[in-house]
């Protein structure tokens, strides 16, 4: 009788720890994340749902640049991953991460951006965020030529 007491005493407490029904724990996100790195949520399926960047953001990016720049070449711009979150560009011109500028000479739009090394042959393209690329005006699915400036120092 003492072995089924204690059996039903440790599944009472075992049950304890056991959240009420109904009541899942609320998602942990980093303290203090700045908006630029918040990832779009994961059930995004809208242009809107996957660019989190806020209109400051936006304005910020589009600003003329304040410091000299050096024009890195012209290359293919296409869609990077549209869940990884803020202004940059993956690109073969660049070997080590740098500020610099996008330009579309067809829209005449600019944005600022992070620019990243891509591990490719410079005539490969370079992945814009999406983001980055509304700003610029480009559509989407488009295949445009841009120029890539480096901020200078």
């Amino acid at each position: 009788m003492g072995r089924i007491n204690a059996m039903a005493l440790a599944l009472a407490l075992a049950g304890c720890a056991a959240a009420p029904p109904g009541e899942a724990p609320a998602p942990q996100r980093e303290p203090g994340a700045p908006l630029s790195v918040l990832q779009p949520p994961a059930a995004a399926r809208t242009v809107e749902e996957f660019d989190t960047t806020t209109a400051a953001q936006r304005a910020a990016a589009t600003r003329a640049p304040s410091t000299p720049e050096e024009m890195l070449g012209r290359t293919v711009a296409s869609l990077g991953d549209p869940a990884d979150p803020g202004f940059w560009a993956l690109t073969p011109l660049v070997s080590s991460v740098r500020q610099g500028r996008l330009v579309d000479p067809v829209t005449g739009f600019s944005v600022l951006v992070e620019l990243r090394p891509r591990r490719a042959d410079p005539g490969a393209g370079t992945l814009v965020s999406l983001p980055a690329l509304r700003a610029l005006g480009v559509p989407l699915t488009a295949l445009r030529e841009i120029a890539v400036y480096s901020a200078g120092s």
